[in-house]
């Protein structure tokens, strides 16, 4: 039988290859590749799906985050060592913007069945030095934001939402990057829309905001050998823009099919050892960026996993507070929770363009599974 990869980005991209191609030509061709029309277009095009006033176009993700606290700090809403909720299981790059900015960590336990920041967590962590959160839509999944938003609004702390992995997550209504005082995206080639390298935004309702981060990323300048602040390189290119405006279209079709793949395993996959995801309350809130199991068995099911040819990975073997990046800040600190998710998470094949021949193959061997 034909190996199951966990992701099959070139299977993906087939439908739109041609496109893709000539996106490529259109930007050799036109001799600019910085800060030009096609990251205008993208900006735009960004803000209207999320139905926000503006999006600057950065980097990378990490940077979206970083920039936009740096920003806050330039408009005197945070300073040096002031503490920011994170939550205690995240991809290490939450973490890292907040240092790079010269705030303070505080980690929050998540709730340990949606494995989401909740208000009721963040409660236990207020104090006076608090003036900023970074919730993060895990695995696509939208946090409980009115909680969060209302939480924040009543003790005046910043929401700068993490939204790498919920491109096109709708609550309510509301797109994901519409909550919040901003939200930062990622558009690492495997996101849900994924450039074809490096790439990230941010959104937001606050103009003068966006206009600060976007001089921040341009080495602090806003005309050009002439620098207001002492700034970075973090811009989002020609090429990538170009990229993600082809992409772009076929989100919401690509949404719709994490979905129904979402609710096939949700359905299909029944094994007493296997722990799997909640369904959402409203399905428009998780986009499925990632289909995430739990099982104390890990180490065996990847193995087993693996001699059937399926693909998996781990998403995170390591909880921040014990990478060697940050243990020496957290010496002596647990986080039961998040330690028992990084333990015991496990990642399956889910992505436009997987069969449903090769899902229920998955499901079958899963099914299985024994220790």
């Amino acid at each position: 039988m034909k190996p199951i990869p966990y992701l099959d980005l070139k299977g993906m991209h087939l439908p739109v290859q041609e496109a893709i191609e000539s996106a490529f030509r259109e930007v050799l061709h036109s001799g600019w590749f910085i800060l030009g029309k096609q990251v205008t277009q993208f900006e735009r095009a960004w803000s209207e799906v999320n139905q926000v006033a503006a999006t600057v176009g950065v980097a990378n993700g990490l940077d979206a985050l970083r920039l936009t606290l740096d920003a806050w700090k330039i408009q005197g809403k945070l300073k040096p060592g002031d503490q920011v909720l994170v939550p205690s299981n995240t991809y290490i790059a939450t973490w890292l913007a907040v240092t790079q900015a010269g705030l303070e960590i505080i980690p929050v336990e998540p709730d340990p069945i949606t494995c989401l920041l909740t208000a009721e967590g963040c409660r236990k962590y207020l104090s006076p030095a608090v003036k900023a959160m970074i919730p993060v839509h895990l695995y696509g999944q939208m946090a409980p934001m009115q909680d969060l938003i209302s939480f924040a609004r009543e003790n005046q702390i910043l929401v700068l939402a993490d939204a790498a992995q919920s491109h096109g997550a709708i609550l309510d209504g509301i797109p994901c990057g519409a909550w919040g005082d901003a939200t930062a995206f990622s558009f690492y080639p495997g996101k849900n829309l994924g450039a074809l390298g490096d790439a990230g935004a941010v959104c937001s309702p606050d103009i003068e905001l966006i206009h600060l981060i976007r001089t921040l990323g341009n080495y602090g300048s806003e005309e050009k050998y002439h620098n207001l602040y002492p700034g970075f390189n973090s811009r989002l290119d020609e090429l990538q823009a170009a990229l993600l405006l082809v992409k772009l279209p076929w989100l919401e079709s690509w949404t719709r099919e994490r979905q129904r793949l979402a609710n096939r395993y949700l359905d299909g996959i029944r094994n007493p050892l296997i722990k799997l995801p909640n369904r959402p309350v409203s399905p428009e809130m998780h986009v499925w960026h990632i289909f995430q199991i739990q099982t104390p068995e890990r180490d065996a099911l990847i193995r087993f996993m693996k001699e059937n040819e399926i693909g998996t990975v781990i998403h995170y073997p390591v909880p921040p507070h014990l990478q060697p990046a940050y243990s020496s800040l957290f010496p002596k600190k647990s986080y039961p929770v998040s330690e028992q998710i990084h333990r015991e998470t496990l990642s399956i094949p889910l992505y436009p363009g997987l069969s449903d021949a090769a899902q229920d193959r998955v499901m079958e061997v899963m099914n299985r599974f024994v220790s």
